[in-house]
Order: structure tokens, then C-alpha cells, then sequence
């Protein structure tokens, strides 16, 4: 998603998302759930800790299994899948990694408008796996609102999770969305979402508050400050600033990361959705293939200044944020430039900067 900055306190995303935010804003308590599925107990609490997406699109990658002995190998005990390949699932099993699985798009209608598919996706993505695979959630679909396929999404997630429940698999399932969704964003206490994303948000937000899921939304500092780099601090941008650089209330924001999680708090709650958690599926920054800012020195700076303040919260929520890298690996079949180079390693297995993971 980029930030185009349309004056010096707001911008709008272009690529994989468009909204408005907010330089120059404000915006706290540990949430958690249990809930029975399937006669099991299972917490949900926003998790503790840092994952990584795990891509595939790219022809020179390493196999699975060295994937997942080299998570292994740095403690990352947490992965998203895209889309439930065999080989990777394989894997992960034993692994004791927890296991984000997506839903591709391209199956959101026939989930929707056919409960036995849904029957026949877990028992072909899912029964195979568990308990090996340590299934942490299910997300139906990924960035399709607002959108065609949005009208599916939760007629899809509701299945699924008929479909989970009666396999006796206890997996809260969710969807991943992008910024898009966001239609107010300064101050962040003041976020709330796109008219054209509303109207589908709002019942899929009470389907989450009834089965205590979280929300799941896509973050990208990087793309903000691409769009105007002249309106936004760097330092803000990367997550090392000094000093507060946007006030809200009693809140104050040293990072854009994290008024980018708190407008969508804000969201949430304008829609019912208040104590719902928020999971950062992806967030990231490139190394190369743009301008100036897309360099290796200020991936590193971000992405490490992410893994460290996670285990915080924000100025809204004292809990920790599950947060999910983009990604593992630099992949060549994405498209050129930035898309590129947001891996934390090149394909070889070397790191393209380090991370310290905990």
C-alpha cells in the first residue's frame, strides 16, 4: 500500500490500498479470550512475539524444510501462510511453529455459497496437518476489501468456521485487509472506515467479536513516507524517533506504526468491535529496488525497531501486537522494484541485515 500525502497532516494510499492518514495526532489493556470450540479451550490473546510471511513466488527459493529448520534456528515461532501449500504444511509439522493459514482468494465464492466445499477445504488443507501443524488461525482471503470478492468474505469465514468446529479443530478463522479500509484517520482516536468498506466490515467485525478472533490488517510505514517524504519524518516513518511527533489527547506517537494500529482500534470500535485485537499480518521495508528510502540501512532500522517494541503495545493498547514480517525471503517472480527486496533473507539463506529476533 503507498501514502501519497495530499497536505501536511494527511495521506492516501495507491498500490494495494488508498486512504487517508494523519501527521501530527493522539490516540490500554491487556485483552484476553477463551473460547470452546469443539470441546477444547483455546486462548486467543493477542499473541506475544514476532512471525514472519512466508511467500512463495519465486523460482530459486529454498526447500520447506530448510525454510523451517532455518526459523528454527532464530526461535520465530510464528508463520503465515498464503495459501495452504502441501510442501510447506508438510514441513511445519513438529515444528512446533504456529501456523497462520490463508484462504486464497480465488475460493472466497465457491466457500461462501457452498458449505460442503468449506467441509472439503478442511478436510484437504487441514485434517492432513493437525495436530502436527500448529494451526494458530485460519484467514479467509487476502486484501479484498472493498473489492468483488469482498460480498463473500463473510459467508466464507462463517463456514469455515462451521466447517472447523465440526472437525473438532479448534481455529478461530479471520480475514487479512489492507488500509484501504480506512477512510478517517487523523487523529487516530478519530479513525474510521471507508464508506465503501463499512457496510461489509461491520457484520464481519461481529462475527469476530462473537467467536473472540482478531482483526487482521496489513501495515506499511514505508509506503507512507514514499508518497511525501518532504511531510514525514523519517525517524517517524522507521520507528526511531526521539520525540513525540503526533499528540492525540493523553496519547502521544513516536512511530507511525503505531498510530497506523491505533487508527484502526478507533475503527473497530466505531463499528462494535471494541474489544477486538488487532494482529499486524504484514509489515515490512524494502532494501533496494526504489529511492533513497528503500535501502538496507533503513529495513534493518525499521523492521528491528518493530521486533523490539511489539512486546509493548501502543498508546491505545498496552498488550503486545502480533505482528508478522514481509517476509522471509527476497522473491523474484513478484514484481520488480520494491517488491522485490522485502525479504529478511535473499533466497541462498544469508541474511540481507540482521534481526534480532527474541
Amino acid at each position: 500500500m503507498i501514502f501519497s500525502l495530499y497536505n501536511s497532516h494527511g495521506f492516501k494510499f495507491h498500490r494495494r490500498g488508498v486512504m487517508d492518514f494523519s501527521l501530527g495526532v493522539k490516540l490500554s489493556l491487556p485483552l484476553q479470550h477463551m473460547e470452546n470450540w469443539g470441546g477444547q479451550w483455546k486462548d486467543i490473546t493477542c499473541a506475544q512475539g514476532i512471525g514472519v510471511n512466508y511467500g512463495l513466488n519465486g523460482d530459486n527459493l529454498p526447500t520447506p524444510d530448510k525454510v523451517v529448520a532455518l526459523l528454527q534456528s532464530r526461535n520465530i515461532e510464528k508463520v503465515r501462510l498464503f495459501d495452504p501449500n502441501p510442501g510447506a504444511l508438510k514441513a511445519l509439522g513438529g515444528s512446533n511453529i504456529e501456523v497462520v493459514l490463508g484462504v486464497r482468494n480465488e475460493d472466497l465464492q465457491q466457500l461462501a455459497q457452498d458449505s460442503s466445499f468449506a467441509t472439503q477445504w478442511v478436510s484437504t488443507n487441514v485434517l492432513p496437518y493437525v495436530p502436527a501443524v500448529k494451526l494458530r488461525y485460519v484467514t479467509a482471503g487476502n486484501e479484498v476489501i472493498p473489492g468483488p470478492m469482498a460480498q463473500y468474505v463473510l459467508a466464507a469465514m462463517q463456514n469455515l468456521n462451521n466447517a472447523l468446529k465440526a472437525a473438532n479443530v479448534a481455529v478461530p478463522v479471520s480475514t487479512v485487509t489492507h488500509f484501504k479500509i480506512i477512510g478517517k484517520s487523523f487523529p487516530p482516536s478519530s479513525g474510521a472506515f471507508a464508506d465503501d468498506s463499512a457496510s461489509i466490515l461491520a457484520p464481519i467485525v461481529q462475527f469476530l467479536a462473537s467467536t473472540h478472533s482478531p482483526f487482521f490488517v496489513n501495515v506499511y510505514p514505508y509506503f507512507a513516507i514514499d508518497g511525501d517524504p518532504s511531510n514525514i519524518p523519517l525517524s517517524y516513518a522507521l520507528g526511531n524517533s526521539t520525540t513525540v511527533v503526533v499528540t492525540d489527547g493523553s496519547s502521544q506517537y513516536k512511530t507511525l506504526f503505531e498510530a497506523m494500529i491505533d487508527t484502526v482500534y478507533a475503527a473497530l470500535a466505531n463499528v462494535g468491535g471494541q474489544n477486538l485485537n488487532v494482529v499486524v499480518s504484514e509489515t515490512g521495508w524494502p532494501s533496494g529496488g526504489g529511492g533513497s528510502l528503500a535501502t538496507v540501512d533503513n529495513a534493518k532500522t525499521y523492521v528491528n525497531d518493530v521486533v523490539a517494541s511489539s512486546s509493548s503495545g501502543t498508546p491505545k493498547r498496552a498488550n503486545a501486537v502480533e505482528t508478522y514480517l514481509f517476509a522471509i525471503f527476497n522473491e523474484d517472480l513478484k514484481a520488480a522494484g520494491t517488491e522485490q527486496n522485502f525479504g529478511l533473507y535473499h533466497p541462498d539463506m544469508t541474511e540481507v541485515y540482521h534481526v534480532n529476533f527474541p
